[in-house]
């Protein structure tokens, strides 16, 4: 079978990381173009991958690619799916897949009827620990608090967008994933520190279930934190997911020791999705990120930003 020619829209600093990922499967892609429309990014292209060609327009290589990788700010990702998935091509967009829930629509009704793969770029599904959750069911099967926190100290990029679309999109898309339920409303509260934009978002939210859950993102914190917090009345269970490690506080714990502590591999989680992205191209299956998670992902991020700017709950 012939390789997939592939093109990496974007050499940003998420770009740079994709276009690495994209040499590293020999046998199934080949990374033919990377698409820079800056001159100092498209010299650092050059420079970084010499047997690439460097082109500052996807129209100028749309002819000799079947996939394409966009890695570009998040208000450019529609014009360029469309104009991607209008000639054909399978695409990989990293996330949020759009801006808003219309244009998320609009590329939906774009791919009915195609034999095209579109996968998003929801990378912290690949960790490791989501696949132990059997091993710590009760904390999934009975109603519970939830508590997910991804705050960092400011790094000055992503400042397009607010943290909801910058951060929170994560959360929210492991969320569903985890529990296999979506919200049914959502209160929240932000503020803008650094940039123009939200910088800090709180949101609690409430299932059928009777699971709660909040969230809160940030991106002018003191120090930096990525974890995910169970309590229910079995105990509690933390995933800390820059440690890589699962702690266990059951409600009945025998012996002397109240806190267990398993810890897991940590992983390339890009490396997984290149897997993913041209295994399904390869053989025409569904993505394991579908544009539908992504849709959910964009619409919980409207309701969010929604809840903050009327200060009240919005339902879902």
């Amino acid at each position: 079978m012939a390789k997939i020619k592939v093109a990496v829209v974007g050499f940003g600093h998420l770009g740079r990381w994709h276009a690495q990922k994209a040499e590293a499967f020999p046998e199934l892609a080949e990374l033919k173009y990377i698409v820079e429309k800056f001159p100092g990014g498209m010299e650092a292209a050059a420079k970084a991958h010499p047997n690439v060609t460097v082109v500052d327009d996807i129209s100028k290589c749309i002819n000799d690619i079947d996939a394409a990788f966009v890695v570009t700010p998040t208000s450019f990702h529609f014009e360029l799916v469309d104009y991607l998935l209008k000639h054909e091509k399978h695409v990989f967009c990293e996330k949020p897949v759009t801006e808003t829930t219309t244009q998320a629509l609009a590329l939906k009704e774009l791919l009915k009827n195609k034999n095209i793969v579109l996968q998003v770029g929801h990378s912290e599904r690949f960790h490791q620990a989501w696949e132990r959750k059997e091993n710590y069911q009760q904390f999934f099967s009975s109603p519970a608090h939830i508590t997910l926190r991804r705050v960092a100290p400011f790094k000055g990029r992503a400042t397009d967008v607010d943290v909801v679309q910058d951060l929170m999109i994560h959360d929210l898309d492991l969320l569903v994933y985890l529990f296999g339920e979506t919200p049914v409303s959502v209160e929240s509260v932000g503020f803008k520190m650094r940039t123009n934009r939200y910088d800090y978002v709180s949101s609690n939210f409430k299932f059928k279930s009777g699971h709660r859950a909040t969230i809160t993102v940030g991106r002018n914190q003191t120090k930096e934190v990525r974890e995910l917090e169970i309590s229910n009345k079995n105990g509690t269970l933390l995933v800390d997911l820059m440690k890589n490690e699962i702690s266990e506080a059951l409600g009945s714990s025998p012996g002397p020791e109240f806190v267990s502590l398993d810890k897991y591999e940590k992983r390339d989680h890009l490396m997984l999705e290149h897997s993913h992205f041209y295994n399904s191209i390869t053989h025409a299956t569904k993505p394991i990120v579908s544009l539908e998670d992504g849709l959910l992902a964009v619409r919980l991020i409207d309701k969010v930003i929604e809840s903050v700017e009327t200060n009240r709950e919005v339902m879902i």
